[in-house]
């Protein structure tokens, strides 16, 4: 992993995949290098982590799956998200906000 890029906090895939999917569906690929874009390089998912978290979301009923057809014409599972899926990523997000600002309550005490 390269030196500018950090390890994510435990629980933060699921609303990243989650965040990800909020503009419509898309493949597996595409979250990953969405991620990667919108935080500059800073965050990177592994695809074992990826698969691993879209498979949990799925069972948990918070995304859909679908087959199709990438931008470049290959075959490619599509995921969505559901009405519990947008639910709970309201619900994390606000959840996270939360944590991040009593973390920056800690380290930067104003």
């Amino acid at each position: 992993m390269p030196r500018h890029q950090l390890t994510m906090i435990q629980g933060t895939v699921d609303m990243l995949i989650l965040h990800a999917l909020q503009s419509g569906p898309t493949h597996g690929y595409a979250v990953t290098r969405w991620i990667r874009e919108r935080t500059g390089g800073t965050l990177a998912l592994e695809d074992a982590a990826l698969y691993q978290g879209l498979h949990r979301l799925e069972a948990r009923g918070w995304i859909d799956a679908a087959w199709g057809a990438s931008e470049n014409n290959r075959r490619a599972r599509f995921y969505g998200l559901t009405a519990a899926g947008r639910r709970q990523l309201k619900t994390e997000a606000e959840t996270f906000r939360r944590y991040a600002a009593a973390v920056f309550k800690v380290i930067d005490p104003s």
